[in-house]
């Protein structure tokens, strides 16, 4: 029986409801697109084409692995980030819209005050340390990361975007990996609890790497290794970006604080006017 690409994207959003996807409908147009090389909006231009039982095994294919709860930017290897395109493996965590504010902050920083070195710990993807060599031609940005698997990924993601001149990858942990004193630091360090961790949704639980995600007891476990690691890679001046869980901005604020006697600290809040970001800065 033949079936046209509507009959498809709505037997494909039927399943995926069946089986845990909180967005059904969206999941089946992103893999009907991706199987059939189409941009999603231009599904809606061929709803009445008809397809070949190749095109519609393929799509079968990549519904069976997002049934079984593989995440979509995984079997796509794509991700949208800050209205650009990134390359995502499951050696790296997928970026989220909330980190664009981590962005949003750094970027305030780094133009208030004429900041030409960052340095971005725990790079993943390399998605933020990218952006920000995009948005700021004239700084420098150092891309650190423990994971040689992620630093793949993002030094393929910087050529891309073709700013491999003005991003370093440094395999090592935190600033200790730095050699030389940066202006800024930004960082996305893992918050979730070692208990949220297991009984998050089964996409995130079982596909992306664990150790992007798990803070530990409190969520607290990164921060407290990273911020230890910063004196002697920042001097008097410098600023701190770090995105956080709303719930432990002010823990996250405390170690701050604690680490640097004369520093300044504000809470900047996401989209959904929660507190993401804490910014800090060297006296």
């Amino acid at each position: 029986m033949a079936h046209t690409l509507l009959d498809i994207v709505r037997l494909t959003s039927d399943y995926l409801a069946g089986h845990g996807s909180e967005s059904p409908r969206l999941d089946a147009e992103l893999l009907a697109a991706y199987a059939l090389g189409l941009r999603r909006i231009d599904l809606y231009l061929q709803f009445d084409r008809v397809l070949s039982s190749d095109e519609v095994g393929e799509i079968r294919e990549l519904v069976r692995r997002r049934g079984g709860g593989e995440p979509i930017a995984y079997i796509t290897g794509v991700r949208d980030f800050y209205s650009r395109r990134f390359t995502v493996t499951p050696a790296v965590l997928i970026p989220r819209p909330e980190t664009e504010t981590l962005v949003q902050c750094a970027l305030e920083v780094a133009r208030e005050r004429g900041v030409t070195s960052i340095a971005d710990l725990g790079t993943g993807s390399g998605c933020v340390a990218v952006t920000l060599a995009l948005e700021l031609p004239g700084v420098h940005v150092l891309a650190v990361d423990a994971s040689e698997e992620a630093l793949v990924v993002a030094r393929g993601n910087a050529a891309a975007h073709g700013v491999a001149d003005r991003v370093t990858f440094v395999h090592g942990s935190w600033a200790d990996a730095l050699t030389s004193p940066v202006q800024l630091v930004v960082s996305n360090p893992p918050y979730v609890t070692s208990a949220e961790l297991d009984a998050v949704a089964r996409d995130i639980r079982e596909h992306e790497p664990r150790g992007a995600l798990d803070g530990g007891a409190d969520g607290l476990d990164a921060y407290r290794a990273l911020v230890a690691s910063l004196p002697p890679a920042l001097g008097a001046g410098a600023s701190i970006v770090l995105e956080v869980d709303p719930r432990r901005a002010e823990a996250v604020v405390a170690l701050l604080c604690g680490s640097f006697p004369a520093v300044t600290t504000r809470v900047a809040d996401d989209l959904a006017r929660t507190a993401r970001v804490v910014v800090a800065r060297i006296d």
